[in-house]
């Protein structure tokens, strides 16, 4: 229930991106979410998204998202204490079934928007040879889907790292749309899916993920770019957004998530005041 700056990011960047559509984010930890009024308690307690009318805090009650999917007699047998990767495989089966339900365009909450995407029948392949669960967009109960979802209990393998989410996507995918090859350069398409490039999304490949947290001489634009992921699994020190840091992610909370940077600032500066009061007492 306190989720770090990067995901408040996520989600404001995500509601100044898209001002016309909802944006939705699963808590986990709330229970008791049944009314409007019960929404907006919710999202008073993230005060730097209470000032934006399409940002929705919503409740992710497992039981009901899985059931009537491929997925709910798997979420009834499996055992999380004996599972490897317990939390990132649920999180793969809820993105399934929340774009089943609902369509739209599903985000981790790792990824700061920057533009419009300009489908929402699309995947965004990290290389040109593997597809990513990140970021994707198909409509309500899409045939897709479910053929995701079958094929996540079918092949089930919890241990591997990655099996129920990328390889997933991939082995689907590759299946499906044999003859279309991912390409560094331009969008390709299968029927009415859209393959982007890479650069889309992951301009800043995972093996380079500091690179967001270090100072630049010169900027990147990113102007080929719709999202920026900043591959918070690879991230295990937690390096987080610092201000006056002058570093990527710095400039890229205050253009993309002003708000929640501003709140940071704030917290911030009051930590060092308490500091130096601390060493000034002394």
């Amino acid at each position: 229930m306190e989720p770090p700056s990067l995901v408040l990011c996520a989600i404001e960047s995500a509601a100044r991106v898209y001002p016309d559509r909802p944006v939705g984010f699963f808590m986990k930890g709330l229970h008791d979410i049944e009314t409007e009024e019960d929404m907006k308690k919710a999202k008073n307690l993230f005060p730097s998204l209470s000032s934006f009318d399409n940002v929705h805090i919503l409740p992710l009650r497992l039981e009901e998202l899985f059931n009537n999917t491929p997925l709910q007699s798997w979420y009834e047998k499996v055992d999380p204490q004996k599972e490897v990767y317990w939390i990132h495989v649920l999180s793969d089966a809820c993105r399934l079934a929340i774009i089943w339900t609902f369509g739209g365009v599903y985000m981790d909450t790792d990824i700061i928007s920057t533009q419009p995407i300009p489908s929402d029948n699309f995947f965004a392949p990290q290389s040109t040879d593997t597809f990513s669960n990140g970021v994707f967009g198909l409509p309500r109960i899409h045939s897709l889907v479910w053929e995701f979802m079958d094929n996540f209990v079918q092949n089930y393998r919890g241990e591997i790292w990655g099996h129920q989410g990328p390889e997933l996507i991939t082995r689907v995918l590759k299946n499906k749309c044999k003859i279309v090859k991912v390409s560094l350069s331009e969008d390709v398409t299968c029927g009415t899916l859209t393959f982007f490039v890479p650069d889309r999304f992951y301009p800043i490949p995972y093996p380079a993920w500091r690179k967001y947290f270090i100072q630049w001489d010169t900027l990147p634009t990113f102007n080929n770019s719709f999202g920026l992921h900043l591959w918070n699994f690879m991230n295990k020190n937690e390096k987080t957004m610092v201000p006056g840091s002058n570093t990527l992610v710095e400039h890229l909370y205050r253009k993309n998530c002003p708000s929640v940077y501003e709140a940071e600032r704030a917290k911030y500066d009051m930590v060092e005041n308490q500091i130096n009061k601390a060493n000034g007492d002394h």
